[in-house]
């Protein structure tokens, strides 16, 4: 057991910035281990949520770790650019903020700044865990994974429905995903609860991987006054957000290189 704990402990060492994602041949290698013996060891902690499939088949690290330990939520970069970002948010609209990424099936919330003339929502606090199909952060982190993941969290998930109002076909949800994507964010219309009201949008890593959403909740009625308000501004936080983790400047330094390349 104790040989166990301490190949798992230095699977999970391998990752770091500059290799962040691994496969089964390559932790063999590096750790001189069979093939066998890697791959069972990657799927425990895939299992255990310390780690997680990307759509290439590879490992990178998973977001369980966030509920674990509060050290590595304030440590963890996207989330130290987002929580200064939800303060001045927070700060002006006194509503609640939340950030969330995706943990295998769910959304994980990361992060979370409670209104201060915001209906209490108990459900989506720190290391929460929801279906991801009816909330606002939930559906723009769909709208980013391949049609293939969808379904397969579908089918693994369901589709339950909390409210009336909540996505329980493939059909919709198809054509929600494809709006959220079109059009930059996404809504919650009480379809979690009842006179709760939701916007989000994708937070972009340097890569332009979209790593995390955030959103903006409010009481119904004044979601529904002030949308078009609320909506430019979750949209206008999360791309400054993207920006400070680098995805502006890489997509000009990409367009500097190709005009280079075409003088």
């Amino acid at each position: 057991m104790l040989s166990t704990v301490q190949k798992a402990g230095q699977v999970l060492d391998l990752f770091d910035r500059e290799s962040a994602e691994w496969g089964v041949s390559e932790v063999a290698a590096s750790l001189k281990i069979p093939k066998s013996s890697a791959h069972a060891l990657l799927a425990t902690l895939t299992h255990l949520g310390l780690l997680r499939h990307t759509d290439a088949g590879r490992y990178c690290l998973g977001w369980r770790l966030l509920t674990y330990s509060q050290i590595l939520l304030d440590s963890t970069e996207f989330r130290v650019e987002a929580r200064q970002a939800m303060e001045r948010l927070e700060a002006k609209y006194r509503e609640t903020i939340h950030l969330a990424v995706l943990d295998g099936n769910m959304v994980l919330y990361a992060d979370k700044l409670q209104g201060h003339q915001a209906v209490r929502v108990d459900i989506t606090g720190l290391g929460a865990r929801l279906p991801a199909h009816g909330s606002a952060v939930g559906k723009v982190l769909l709208a980013h994974c391949s049609w293939s993941r969808v379904l397969q969290i579908v089918e693994e998930q369901g589709l339950a429905a909390f409210t009336s109002q909540t996505i329980t076909t493939i059909a919709k949800l198809q054509s929600e995903l494809d709006r959220v994507r079109k059009q930059g964010y996404a809504c919650d219309l009480e379809e979690v609860l009842p006179d709760l009201c939701c916007v989000a949008a994708p937070i972009r890593d340097y890569t332009g991987q979209v790593i995390a959403a955030m959103s903006l909740a409010a009481p119904a009625y004044r979601f529904r006054r002030s949308s078009d308000e609320y909506r430019a501004a979750i949209i206008s936080t999360c791309q400054q957000v993207s920006k400070n983790l680098g995805y502006i400047e890489l997509a000009k330094e990409r367009r500097k290189t190709s005009h280079g390349s075409s003088s």
